[in-house]
């Protein structure tokens, strides 16, 4: 069950930093690479139902963690330099770190 809901979650900020990234104008090579590393979360953890043992799974859990740390920071850039709409950002943010706790806690119980 809370597989389904970092999936649904992850699907809704991946739409989300799209939307954003499609808003902003100029700074292609920062604006790809939020929207690759947002997109990757999501990604990776859909991939960790068809994961090929526990190992498998874990791995592509701490995949898109580090996909998740990644993306707030270029988030936390583009709000510093006020790149982007500052209020979406900041919602942004907010999600990002609800998705990196629940993975934080998924990559714990699957260790156990």
């Amino acid at each position: 069950m809370k597989e389904n809901k970092l999936q649904e979650l992850s699907l809704s900020f991946s739409v989300e930093v799209i939307r954003l990234c499609e808003s902003i104008k100029g700074h292609s090579s920062l604006v790809n690479q939020l929207e690759r590393s947002a997109t990757s979360i999501g990604a990776n953890i859909h991939e960790v139902n068809y994961a090929h043992s526990r190992a498998d799974f874990v791995a592509k859990l701490q995949i898109a963690l580090k996909e998740c740390f990644e993306t707030e920071y270029w988030l936390k850039l583009f709000q510093k330099t006020e790149i982007g709409d500052a209020d979406k950002e900041k919602k942004l943010q907010s999600i990002c770190g609800s998705l990196r706790r629940m993975l934080i806690a998924s990559v714990n119980t699957a260790k156990r």
